[in-house]
């Protein structure tokens, strides 16, 4: 995997907190933090799949937006770098 491939932790980082606030929540995570734990419920998660999409400009099949591709944001940056392959 080339290193082109892999989003900006930043800006995945950066599209997960930005919903976090909207939701008043502030606190520290990490790239493996579970995103429903801290908070996030389905409507915010239906936010964060169009977040992504508008962020990286990509499409995500219908298939792909399940809870285990968005439960971190790890696991977004996965996802993102296997609609980029």
């Amino acid at each position: 995997m080339s290193s082109e491939l892999v989003p900006p932790r930043k800006a995945v980082s950066q599209v997960v907190r930005r919903i976090l606030a909207q939701r008043s929540i502030d606190r520290l995570i990490s790239e493996n933090d579970d995103l429903r734990e801290i908070g996030l419920t389905s409507l915010d998660m239906v936010n964060l799949v169009l977040s992504v999409e508008s962020e990286f400009n990509v499409r995500i099949p219908e298939g792909a937006i399940t809870p285990a591709n968005f439960r971190s944001i790890s696991a977004i940056g996965t996802l993102i770098n296997s609609l980029s392959a």
